[in-house]
This record gives C-alpha cells, structure tokens and sequence, in this order.
C-alpha cells in the first residue's frame, strides 16, 4: 500500500529547492536586462535628459525625429552593412579552420588554442592592439601594403599615399571595423562548426566516398546541408553580438570620419550619455530590440524545422 502523502511532500521540496536553485539567475536577469529594457522604454517616450530628469511624455516624438536624422538613417544602414559582412566573412573562414582543424594532424592542440586566443582576450584590449595596426604614420599594415607595390605609388590599389589612413576615410574605415569583427568572432563560430562537423556520422561519409564522391560533392551534398542547423546557431550569435556591439566602434572611429561608421549602439550611447538627450538616445537603442528579436525566432524556427 502507498502513501501519497510523503511522496508530495517530497515533491514539493524538489520543487522548493529547484526554485531557489533559479532564482539568483532569474534576479540577475531581471536586474541586468529587465529593469534597464523598462527604463529604456520610459525613457524613450519622454524628453528626460541628463540635466532634467523630471521626463515630460512626449509619445512617438523622440522616434519620428530620429526617422527624420541622417544620421539615425545611415547608422541603420551601416549596422546591417556590418552585420552582414562579417557573419559572411565567419561563416566562410569558420568552416574553413573548421574543416582544416577535425582533419589528425600534429600539434593541432596549439592550432586551436592560438584560434581561441582573439575570443578569449577582452575586446577592448584586441580592438586596441588592431588601433595600433590600423595607426596613419606607423602602420605595419601599410609597411606591408607597401613591400607588395599595392601603395604608395600612381595607381596603386590603395592610393599613392605613403600610407593608406585606414580610419581616415570612410569606405576603408568601414572594411577595418569589419575586419576587426571577423577577427574577433571568428573563433566562436569555429567550435561551433569544428562541433557539428565532429558530429557528423562517419559512415555515411565512409559510405559516400565507397561510391565514389570526391571531396566537393561530399562536403556541398553531405556535409554542409547536415550542418545547416549549427549554421543557424553560429549565425544567432554573431548576429546577436554584432548587431549590439559598441566596442569596435568606439575604440577605432568613434563614429567618424564625419559619423560615417557610427552604428545605432555607438549613436545611442552618443547621443544619450555624451549628448545628454537619454530620451532620444533611449529611443535609438529600442530600434535594436525587435530587430534581434525577430531574427532570433526566426532562426530558432528554421533550426527547429530542419532538425525534425
């Protein structure tokens, strides 16, 4: 004969301990993004600023004055621009490195280890390092550029100045800011796929190859299509990352030359903290909100679908 009673009771101290468990997570998550997403939404809807905070309602005005702002208009363009490159640039040199490293070979353990060295050091500190790479006198880059007779003479691909003046000018401050990404992110996306690819069933390649593949028509027929969901996780995150990142911007151009690379979480913190106007700046950091948001289920859906 059972006795329910002592079994509930046990249940509900599962349940009791499972909540405590959580709830230092869920507080975290409240503090860190649920208060500030709330105050960011009060704020975007008033006038408040740094000087008077008292925030008179001003409904969708901050909004349609930022539609109204080149600025505003470009920075959007330039975020997707961004965005986009460098999750292209991931994916392909990810899969690569990917590849090259679920192949035996020797000393492959320092292979990743110096692959994993840009994710593992603070991106302030790398966007640092790549400021000095990126310097108008003293470029090592440039030095090279130069040793290759792409600079530094009549037609040269990047200009007959001694130097190129990476962050000087605006289509190659933006391929710096790009760079830098890729090269930041990079590693990330490589354990991710070196992941998918290690998971991929070896009989069937073994099968595959029996038959008479080569190695392109297995890796575009097989490989690749098995790795469309980790793709998919992949690209979440360099989105998600890219998407609402501020380093790369602030530390190299600060938006310039002439707000030419400035991004919306770049203007936002510009025009909210160093501008004084949070209302506005509060208003263009929202416009990240819904785009991450829809991307994200999206690509949720797409991975869920293709694994059933």
């Amino acid at each position: 004969m059972t006795h329910p009673g002592p079994r509930l009771s046990l249940q509900r101290r599962d349940t009791l301990l499972a909540l405590v468990l959580v709830l230092p997570a869920v507080v975290y998550i409240v503090l860190l993004l649920g208060v500030p997403s709330v105050l960011s939404l009060v704020y975007s809807v008033s006038d408040v600023t740094t000087g008077d905070q008292t925030g008179r309602f001003v409904g969708l005005q901050n909004f349609r004055a930022l539609l109204a702002t080149p600025d505003f208009l470009r920075a959007i363009g330039n975020t997707f621009l961004i965005t986009f490159s460098t999750v292209l640039g991931v994916l392909v040199l990810g899969t690569i490195q990917a590849e090259l490293l679920a192949r035996p070979t020797r000393g492959k353990w320092l292979v990743r280890f110096l692959i994993l060295l840009p994710w593992t050091a603070p991106a302030s500190l790398s966007t640092i390092a790549w400021l000095w790479m990126f310097d108008s006198t003293f470029s090592p880059l440039d030095w090279i550029l130069r040793g290759l007779g792409l600079l530094g003479h009549p037609g040269a691909l990047f200009g007959d100045f001694d130097n190129a003046y990476w962050l000087g000018r605006e289509g190659l401050a933006l391929f710096s800011i790009i760079l830098v990404n890729v090269w930041r992110f990079l590693p990330l996306a490589t354990v991710i796929i070196l992941a998918g690819l290690n998971g991929v069933p070896r009989d069937i390649l073994e099968q595959a190859e029996i038959d008479g593949a080569v190695y392109f028509r297995r890796l575009f027929h097989i490989i690749l299509p098995m790795l469309i969901p980790i793709f998919g996780v992949a690209i979440l995150f360099t989105v998600v990352f890219v998407f609402s990142d501020i380093v790369t911007v602030f530390i190299l151009t600060r938006g310039g030359p002439a707000n030419s690379t400035q991004v919306l979480a770049s203007l936002a913190f510009f025009t909210g903290v160093q501008g004084g106007a949070l209302g506005r700046g509060a208003a263009t950091a929202l416009f990240l909100l819904p785009v991450l948001a829809a991307f994200s289920i999206v690509v949720l859906a797409v991975i869920r679908r293709r694994e059933i």
